[in-house]
């Protein structure tokens, strides 16, 4: 066979076997464009979409924290407020029964003037000794002595209540029945009317540590539970104490001249929202004009006369107001006070506030 056979039989089988090859061709192409991967590239409106997506999913999650959040704080609030309901009517009932235990006591005194063969008789008509040993076992003493009448057991029952009634806390018995107008303290009625005056004080302190206490109690959660807001509640709660010497002397009317007119100052020109006259007048009420206000004895080295002197009160020669320590706690009480009132009931003039 010569060259160019060889040649033309070749071309021939070629010819045959290039539509399959070119349908194979067509068919691999079609397939590597179908299984082409992904671009590595994304358009703006993709991105722009995902990320929508994504922060709509965020705010919806965020959402339903804070819903859970208020709801919690909605319960919290809701049983704070029921506690504190339920705080009042307890008060309101200790008090209607103190009210009544004081009308019986007081009814009791009314028949003091007696003889005294005919005083024991009527102690004992007056209270039974039922009552007697029900009182007793009440307030945590013995109902029966050994050797004892039932004379005396009534004697020793009403001694021990009047005991109990007057080591009581002054803060949990009835505020005076006064409006907040008749609140209204006037330098005129201090030496006038001193009565009306030391109601009208019981009843204003009293206003301001209820407010001092709602303030607190309305805080949010966070700001209770916070450093400075467990600060801020003890330090009301010191205040309430250590007024309580305060409120006894209101009750029983005995708090000295000069203490009893500049606190009447002080609540005259808080209540006038002048709070920084206020301070003036605490600062003179409790150091005064004397020299050495933090306790310092001896300025010099040399002895020199009327030294003694240095601390006296040129008023009642006594030492100034400071050294009592049960006054000086509730003057510093009365200050703290002055500071609650001026964030409660600001001043027209933003000079009047104390620093």
């Amino acid at each position: 066979m010569d060259f160019a056979s060889i040649l033309s039989s070749e071309i021939s089988k070629k010819r045959k076997e290039s539509p399959t090859s070119s349908a194979t061709t067509t068919t691999t192409s079609s397939s590597t464009t179908t299984t082409a991967p992904k671009s590595k590239y994304l358009k703006r409106s993709e991105l722009e979409a995902a990320r929508e997506s994504e922060y709509v999913r965020r705010q919806r999650e965020v959402a339903a924290v804070r819903a859970g959040k208020a709801a919690a704080k909605a319960a919290e609030e809701e049983a704070a407020a029921a506690k504190r309901e339920e705080a009042r009517e307890k008060q309101r009932r200790l008090a209607e029964e103190r009210r009544k235990r004081e009308e019986e006591l007081r009814r009791e005194r009314e028949g003091t003037g007696d003889k005294p063969e005919k005083q024991a008789n009527k102690e004992g008509e007056e209270m039974t000794e039922e009552t007697a040993v029900r009182l007793l076992r009440e307030l945590g003493h013995p109902a029966r002595l050994f050797g004892e009448s039932t004379i005396g057991r009534v004697k020793r029952c009403k001694r021990i209540v009047a005991n109990h009634e007057a080591a009581k806390d002054p803060l949990d018995s009835p505020p005076p029945l006064i409006s907040e107008e008749e609140m209204r303290v006037k330098l005129e009625n201090v030496k006038d009317d001193p009565e009306l005056v030391y109601r009208q004080l019981d009843a204003w302190f009293r206003l301001v540590l209820k407010e001092w206490r709602r303030a607190l109690d309305e805080r949010p959660l966070s700001v209770k539970e916070s450093f400075q807001g467990r600060k801020a509640e003890d330090a009301m709660k010191q205040a309430e104490e250590y007024m309580k010497p305060l409120f006894r002397h209101f009750k029983q009317k005995d708090l000295k001249a000069n203490v009893f007119e500049k606190v009447c100052e002080i609540v005259v020109e808080a209540q006038a929202r002048r709070y920084v006259k206020a301070n003036d007048v605490y600062l003179k009420l409790s150091i005064g004009n004397a020299a050495w206000p933090i306790g310092v004895t001896m300025v010099g080295i040399h002895e020199r006369s009327a030294r003694e002197k240095l601390h006296e009160n040129q008023k009642d020669g006594a030492a100034h107001i400071m050294s009592d320590e049960v006054t000086r706690k509730f003057l510093q009480s009365i200050k703290r006070c002055l500071s609650f009132c001026q964030t409660r009931w600001p001043p027209e003039d933003p000079l009047q506030l104390m620093g």
